[in-house]
């Protein structure tokens, strides 16, 4: 999994891409969360347009992530999944734990609510 890192206003945008699946990806992961809650940065959205591909654990990655910015004050919401992403997050029912959105300007307009 790669990251990059972009500020839109008070939310910082994380774009991932590749496969995101546990191990060095949870570390990558969650120390850029960690540096953001750290530098006072706590909502974060997810585009997720370059994501070929999640198993369990990295699954397991993103709702660690969800958790820490939630509690401290943050959001975590996710943006431009594939049809097979979505079909996963739906089977496993994250859906109902994270916000999705088809579109990361829709998702970015949805921290203003």
């Amino acid at each position: 999994m790669n990251i990059k890192q972009n500020a839109e206003g008070e939310v910082v945008v994380l774009a991932l891409s590749g496969k995101i699946m546990g191990g060095p990806d949870h570390e990558r992961f969650m120390g850029e969360i960690k540096t953001l809650v750290a530098d006072g940065h706590v909502d974060v959205l997810l585009d997720m347009s370059k994501v070929t591909w999640v198993n369990s654990t990295g699954l397991g990655i993103l709702v660690s992530g969800f958790h820490t910015l939630k509690k401290n004050g943050g959001r975590l919401k996710i943006c431009s999944v594939s049809d097979r992403i979505d079909n996963i997050l739906n089977v496993t029912q994250l859906k109902l734990v994270f916000d999705t959105y088809v579109t990361c300007e829709e998702a970015l307009a949805s921290f203003n609510d």
